[in-house]
């Protein structure tokens, strides 16, 4: 990364961590830190048994799903999906940055259109990269996106962020309206519930998870018992990863859209999609659990980044695609 990237991203991280140093020793968090720490070992240990429960559950509610043990065919099943369509939207996903979706689509002539603020900086320039798994724009100054939003427009854009949120959501407005499919990721999946929940602040998973067609890729590391165990695992990673109690959005999706308003006949694809489908991924986290496991503990809050010398020093050369730091390094070897 570039001097000038590094110092934002500082300037960025130095932001977040006094806003998160706030609320993490406040005895509420510490208890919910044991709680989800339990949540995760239990998880771990009993992966074989919260896939099976998840797959019996997920389709009693209606929904495909596909079990994916490589990037490959996680690729294969989405492609053999979205082979027909000329764009699809999608929200920011670490599990989906991990396969290279993005660029196995567009290499496909699929054009993917990022509906995060921050994804859709970093995709509009071609220079960058996701610096952060929350704040993938970290490392750029707000004079640097007005230049490629400029650029990307071809009109000359104030370096002011209302201006810039303003022309970039209705440009993925606009994009929307010519998208059949909706890819998201997920924050939490409850096994015994069939239900998975995400969390953001924009609003803009609703809107791709609205779509005729709404795909999810799930890492099955984020399998957990019950919805109430996913909400704890969501409301800490928030609070470590933005340094807020609770995110804008909590959705929690069990089945495709659907009504039984008329004579309790149940009738699919109301206002939301009329297929839904999850793709839970293995792709090296069976055998990291047979190794010990420890590395799935992780949340994916992003906090360890923040805090971490040697990425503050090179920025987002250390890592993964997007698997960011430390983890990221652990990940190669999966």
């Amino acid at each position: 990364m570039k001097k000038s990237e590094i110092e934002a991203m500082n300037r960025s991280f130095g932001i977040l961590r006094e806003r998160k140093d706030k609320i993490i020793d406040d005895e509420r968090t510490i208890q919910l830190q044991k709680r989800v720490k339990g949540i995760r070992e239990y998880s771990i240990k009993n992966m074989d048994v919260l896939v099976e429960k998840a797959v019996k559950n997920l389709e009693k509610n209606g929904v495909e799903v596909i079990l994916a043990e490589k990037s490959k065919n996680a690729l294969d099943a989405v492609y053999s999906i979205v082979k027909d369509e000329s764009m699809i939207a999608k929200s920011k996903s670490n599990t989906v940055g991990e396969i290279g979706l993005s660029e196995f689509l567009e290499d496909k002539g699929v054009q993917v259109v990022e509906t995060d603020l921050g994804d859709r900086i970093v995709q509009l320039d071609p220079d960058s990269k996701p610096s952060h798994p929350i704040g993938p724009a970290s490392h750029l100054r707000m004079n640097d996106i007005a230049k490629i939003i400029s650029n990307e427009f071809n009109i000359d854009i104030k370096p002011d962020p209302r201006v810039i949120l303003d022309i970039i959501k209705e440009d993925v407005l606009l994009k929307l309206t010519k998208c059949n499919i909706g890819i998201t990721g997920a924050n939490s999946v409850a096994a015994d519930d069939g239900s998975v929940v995400t969390v953001h602040n924009e609003g803009n998973i609703s809107l791709v998870s609205m779509l005729d067609i709404h795909i999810i890729i799930v890492g099955i590391d984020k399998l957990v018992e019950t919805i109430e165990d996913a909400v704890s695992v969501v409301k800490l990673e928030t609070i470590f990863a933005s340094g807020k109690t609770v995110p804008a959005y909590m959705n929690v999706i069990s089945s495709p859209s659907k009504t039984a308003d008329i004579e309790q006949i149940i009738l699919n694809n109301m206002y939301g999609p009329g297929r839904l489908v999850v793709i839970l991924l293995d792709n090296g986290r069976t055998q990291a659990i047979k190794e010990g496991g420890e590395c799935l503990l992780c949340i994916g809050c992003g906090s360890c980044i923040v805090t971490c010398p040697i990425y503050n020093e090179i920025g987002n050369e250390f890592g993964y695609k997007r698997y960011f730091g430390g983890r990221g390094v652990i990940k190669q070897f999966y």
